[in-house]
Order: C-alpha cells, then sequence, then structure tokens
C-alpha cells in the first residue's frame, strides 16, 4: 500500500498510470483517502470517473473492487449469497456420514460458515482492506438499494443473520460516479466529498493523448483533440469522452495516419461516435468540425 502526504504527490502518482488530474480532481481524491470518507463523482460520460478509481487503486496499489450498478440491482447481487449447491452437498455427506444420527442444530450451523459464503463486491470490500471500492454508476440503482449502501458506508459494516456481524478493520477508500441519469439523494452526498467532472481542456485533452498513446504525434493529437471537442458541441445522442478520444488516436496511429483529414475522419468515424445518426449529423459538416 502506498501513502500519499500531498494532492500534487498524488497527482504525480496518477499520472504515472496515465490518468492526468487536474488540482481540483487530485485535491478532492487526497481529501476522501485521507479524512476517510467517499468520493462521489458526478458528470458527463466519458469525463474520466470509472477512471480515476481505476488509476487510484494502481498508483496507491491497492486492490480495485467494482460494484456495476444496475436497474434491479439488490443487496444479495451486491453483498453476499449463499452457496445453496454446495451446501446441499454438504448436508448429504453429513446424513451419509451420521448413519441416522445426525444432529440437527450442528448440521444447521456448519451450513452457514465462510467455506459456504459466496462474498460479492460490497462484502469483499470490507474484507480485503485496504482497498479502492468503486460503485459504479449508483444513479442506476433505485432508492432501496441507495438507502441499503448509505447504511454500509455509514458503518463499515454489515450484519449477516446466520453468520454475524463483518466489520472492516481498515475501511476502503470508496469512489462513487454518476452520470446524473436521475438524482442520487441528499442523505447519501451529504456521507460524500463531491467533485463534478468536466470535459478536460483542450491543452490537458492533448497531454492525455500523448500519455495514453505514446507513439501518437503532437500535431496528431492537437487535431483528434480539437475534433472531439467540436463534436461535443453539435447536438448528438453521445458526445465523445476521453476514451473514445483515445481509441480514436490509437486507430489513427494503427493506420499510419500522421494527420487527421477528412478521408482519415470519416473512415474511422465509428470509433469514437456509436449511434448511427450521431454519425450522420457529424459526416454532414465533417469538413466544418475538422476546421
Amino acid at each position: 500500500m502506498t501513502t500519499v502526504e500531498s494532492p500534487a504527490e498524488l497527482a504525480g502518482k496518477l499520472e504515472t498510470t496515465g490518468y492526468l488530474a487536474d488540482d481540483g480532481i487530485a485535491t478532492a481524491a487526497f481529501l476522501a483517502q485521507r479524512m476517510g470518507r467517499p468520493l462521489f463523482c458526478e458528470g458527463e460520460p466519458g469525463t474520466g470517473k470509472t477512471s480515476l478509481a481505476l488509476a487510484l487503486s494502481e498508483s496507491l496499489r491497492q486492490p480495485l473492487i467494482r460494484l456495476q450498478c444496475h436497474e434491479g440491482i439488490d443487496a444479495a447481487q451486491a453483498l453476499y449469497e449463499w452457496d445453496f449447491p454446495r451446501q446441499l452437498l454438504h448436508l448429504r455427506a453429513l446424513e451419509a456420514g451420521s448413519e441416522g444420527a445426525l444432529e440437527v442444530d450442528v448440521a444447521e450451523r456448519s451450513l452457514y460458515t465462510e467455506r459456504f459464503l459466496l462474498a460479492r463486491p460490497l462484502l469483499r470490500a470490507l474484507t480485503s482492506t485496504p482497498c479502492v471500492l468503486l460503485v459504479d454508476e449508483i444513479d442506476r440503482a433505485d432508492d432501496e438499494f441507495e438507502a441499503f449502501l448509505l447504511q454500509l458506508l455509514d458503518d463499515n459494516a454489515v450484519s449477516i443473520p446466520e453468520f454475524g456481524e463483518v466489520r472492516a478493520e481498515q475501511p476502503p477508500l470508496v469512489v462513487l460516479t454518476s452520470n446524473r441519469t436521475r438524482e442520487v439523494h441528499d442523505a447519501l452526498k451529504r456521507r460524500c466529498l463531491y467533485h463534478w467532472l468536466e470535459h478536460p481542456s483542450l491543452d490537458r485533452e492533448i497531454a492525455i493523448l500523448r500519455s495514453r498513446v505514446p507513439d501518437v504525434a503532437r500535431g496528431l493529437a492537437e487535431q483528434v483533440a480539437s475534433a472531439v471537442r467540436a463534436f461535443r458541441e453539435q447536438e448528438l445522442l453521445k458526445p465523445p469522452g476521453v476514451a473514445e478520444a483515445i481509441d480514436w488516436a490509437r486507430a489513427l496511429r494503427q493506420l499510419d495516419c500522421d494527420s487527421l483529414d477528412a478521408e482519415s475522419a470519416a473512415h474511422t468515424l465509428g470509433v469514437v461516435l456509436k449511434y448511427s445518426e450521431d454519425l450522420e449529423r457529424v459526416r454532414a459538416k465533417l469538413d466544418s468540425l475538422l476546421g
């Protein structure tokens, strides 16, 4: 495990992983670690929220445990389940070996041990500390799951009826992300440090491209970053994020392109745009968007 003493030091460690954090991101992440508070990252898709958690895990040398939220997710999927098939086999083995003298209470206690406990991400985060826990796209979960998560983050512990309490020896560094498809309740936000992530500035996006795609020339990185920024200003269903910009730069280098022109852009737009309507809208004015 690696410790850091300042936001600047954390920014430097994040940079070694290819994540170029601005002062705001570095400060928020530093305070989350030092204060033991979850970091709630909100912003448009593609602004680097999930990548921040991945970079924190790598730079701090802590394992990453990821919980991907979705509509209908419940505590069993996020926390734990009992391995019913193995419990059943165990019970049959006990019955076969007892020759009819199986003690029910003893058998029942033997079924609910760590051996048969299937730990899901949240339970693993409590038992694997120190670690980075990424709760990705919390806005996709429902109110009931949000309330459950709130209690777990408050206590850094959970009570399993058949097993007992499981408490983290050291609270995990928690990063929650939201694309703001719905408003997350104030009760959860109050317990977190909050940071809104914007798309990076042009200079920072160029630096990101050159960091993540080392063989890309500065001129091509500037062209890609400028084109992506122009695309974001259009009314697109899915504006491209930093990840798409990186993929586009990599794709162009695979094609041995040293510059971005209308022809190379037209052939590779599917790397950066993901909806046919967006492709049509951009192709209709590609020359002007490329400047």
